[in-house]
């Protein structure tokens, strides 16, 4: 288990949705994050001036879902600002700096490559980098202290709303005090739990090699995830059918449910305990104690 942490949000320009600086406690570095379009008026302030490490995300073109870009630059300004010449996807970004000093090319450079592997491992979100980079050469010490950066970044992420490099896990104490999930139908069965990852299901698990009319018409969402899972290697055929190759974190358990089935399905009524008791009755029973 991660020890806690506090984060303080200074919202620079009185509006939630504008320019916000992150600092984490007992932490030389801090995040920048802003939308696009704020860009052009934030630019001059003196953390643009700075070595860092970015992430641009946005909708993606072709489906539902985001689509997310990992960068470095030192400094980041002429970076951002190529990329709001050039880059149309992207909506938002976080960056990363440190004091004066703290980062130079090389260490961004080995943060940009350890993330960019972290998103390709974690499998969750479409990346529009073309390829990974070469992580550069440090030395034992510098590289004791970009891991030390980079687990604080991976720690801040998710409440900046950025969960891309999450690679579902569970330690054996946490597994202990989960209720094991079970979907089954069409002589498939998956296996499952919900976190704080949001819900997991887990190696080896069947999903439908076939969806339903209705699915292919009305879920368009549902349906570009599974051409991902299977594009990405999470789901591997296995005769008529798929298994799950990794523990996978999906945002809801009826989404979860929808991909093993191959059809539109209500996660809290199909996921159920070994005896028979549904997501819906343990958590309704779980409100009453």
């Amino acid at each position: 288990m991660s020890p806690p942490f506090s984060l303080k949000i200074f919202v620079s320009t009185g509006d939630p949705d504008g320019l916000r600086i992150v600092e984490r406690s007992n932490w030389i570095g801090k995040a920048l994050v802003f939308p696009r379009g704020l860009l052009p008026s934030i630019k001059q302030r003196d953390e643009f001036a700075q070595t860092g490490i970015y992430i641009l995300m946005g909708p993606r073109p072709d489906a539902d879902g985001e689509m997310m870009y990992i960068g470095e630059g030192d400094p980041v300004k002429p970076r951002l600002e190529s990329h709001y010449s050039n880059k149309d996807f992207w909506t938002r970004a976080v960056f990363f700096v440190a004091g004066p000093g703290h980062l130079n090319k090389a260490h961004v450079q080995f943060l940009e490559a350890q993330l960019i592997q972290r998103a390709k491992d974690a499998k969750r979100i479409r990346l529009e980098n073309i390829k990974a980079e070469n992580e550069p050469t440090l030395s034992e010490a510098d590289r004791a202290d970009m891991m030390v950066f980079l687990d604080h970044m991976l720690s801040m992420l998710p409440v900046l709303g950025i969960s891309a490099f999450e690679i579902a896990r569970t330690n054996t104490t946490e597994s202990q005090k989960l209720t094991k999930l079970f979907c089954s139908g069409k002589g498939l069965k998956a296996e499952g739990y919900e976190s704080n990852q949001g819900f997991i299901v887990k190696t080896n698990s069947q999903a439908s090699g076939s969806i339903t009319p209705s699915m292919r018409d009305q879920m368009r969402g549902i349906l570009d995830l599974r051409e991902d899972l299977m594009s990405n290697g999470v789901l591997n055929k296995a005769g008529e059918d798929y298994v799950f190759t990794q523990d996978y974190s999906f945002s809801s358990p009826s989404t979860a449910a929808a991909i093993v089935l191959g059809r539109s399905a209500n996660g809290r009524i199909e996921w159920k305990d070994s005896a028979g008791r549904t997501l819906k009755e343990i958590q309704t029973q779980q409100a009453m104690l």
